[in-house]
């Protein structure tokens, strides 16, 4: 397994972990986007969909299933068991200017033009605009929690460290192993 993947698997699930104890610790959403959290459950529901086709390791199976969980939990907590503590109002940010055009994008740029490819395609280009919102709500209210800013930071260093496993993955393929 490449280092940088299994960090930034790691710094991901810190990041949702920080999300969903700062949520049921303090008994209470305000500060995060719910229309964020919706958008990256579709995130997983729609990249992770090869669950129900194929099997690659203990791992990958685990951790695409603690993402799909933790995404439908975070959002549950957000609009059923927390939701008055929920500010819609600042939570205004028109998530269909997202989803039309990465739903567009996917189907006219992919690797192969199959259903579950075109899905995770999706996936891709939408996990990099769903934190738009959160992004947004931020500007809007001027102020974001501590534990919101921790939230983002370990997203955002997932991202980083995902960026690093393509790089190596080519290198690795050029030299057939051999570095």
């Amino acid at each position: 397994m490449n280092i940088f993947r299994l960090t930034g698997d790691l710094s991901h699930l810190a990041a949702i972990i920080i999300l969903l104890l700062k949520i049921w610790k303090s008994r209470s959403c305000a500060g995060i986007s719910g229309k964020s959290q919706i958008l990256f459950a579709l995130v997983f529901t729609t990249r992770y969909l090869d669950l129900l086709t194929s099997f690659i390791s203990l791992y990958n199976t685990f951790m695409k299933v603690v993402y799909i969980g933790c995404s439908y939990a975070t959002v549950y907590l957000i609009y059923m068991k927390f939701r008055a503590t929920y500010d819609g109002n600042h939570d205004s940010f028109r998530v269909e200017f997202l989803i039309v055009p990465v739903g567009g994008l996917s189907v006219l740029i992919n690797h192969d033009f199959s259903p579950l490819e075109i899905l995770w395609t999706f996936s891709i280009y939408l996990e990099s605009v769903a934190i738009l919102p959160q992004l947004f709500m931020i500007s809007k209210t001027g102020e974001a929690e501590t534990i919101t800013t921790h939230y983002l930071f370990s997203s955002c260093l997932k991202t980083s460290f995902h960026c690093c496993v393509y790089p190596c993955f080519l290198l690795l393929r050029h030299t057939k192993g051999r570095l």
